[in-house]
């Protein structure tokens, strides 16, 4: 083999032989009163590929099973790239089936077969803004901009303290209460002369 399969980034060791299946799924429809069938494409049955290889030793057996065995149980498809893959659409995989045989004949020996299943590429990551019109997110930060801006410039014209409004005030009311005092000492004049006109 010119190029050695890697499923995900482990390149598979030991293989012995590779095979792929590959198949068109066809619905049969029977015609009334006529000879045969006719068939109905539905397309293509996903690929399945068969990589088989033997292992040496306790160590090597070890380390083997332990990482085709995570990627076993995780279930993600995975990349996958060989020779006898070349020519067909198979990009991602995920593990079908594994098998482990050791004899008492060969017992340093154990004889592996990993089943893969074409599988559709992963789906893209999820859009954390689902789909929203990102020119309102546009708008809205220009309209924050302007605001920012406005009020920017409120500052820099010094408007006055609007919190109490009550000290100019109190100095009208001093002035109001000595008109009125005085007021008092020409009640007292203003009377006798409407009282004496009377």
């Amino acid at each position: 083999m010119k190029v050695k399969p890697v499923l995900g980034d482990w390149e598979i060791p030991s293989i012995a032989s590779i095979e792929t299946l590959e198949r068109r799924a066809f619905v049969e429809l029977p015609v009334p009163g006529r000879e045969g069938s006719l068939f109905q494409d539905a397309n293509t049955i996903p690929t399945r590929i068969a990589i088989a290889g033997s292992l040496y030793g306790d160590e090597t057996r070890a380390e083997f099973v332990e990482e085709v065995r995570a990627k076993f149980r995780d279930g993600e498809p995975l990349s996958f790239v060989a020779d006898i893959v070349t020519a067909t659409s198979v990009q991602y995989v995920v593990i079908d089936t594994l098998r482990f045989e050791e004899s008492g004949t060969r017992p340093d020996e154990v004889d592996y077969v990993i089943a893969l299943r074409e599988s559709p590429p992963p789906p893209p990551p999820p859009d954390p803004l689902g789909g929203i019109d990102t020119s309102l997110l546009d708008q809205a930060a220009g309209f924050v901009d302007q605001i920012a801006g406005a009020l920017d410039a409120i500052e820099t014209m010094g408007i006055p303290d609007f919190s109490d409004p009550t000290p100019p005030l109190e100095s009208m009311l001093d002035g109001v209460s000595a008109i009125v005092e005085g007021l008092g000492g020409i009640a007292g004049p203003i009377g006798e002369l409407f009282g004496g006109g009377g």
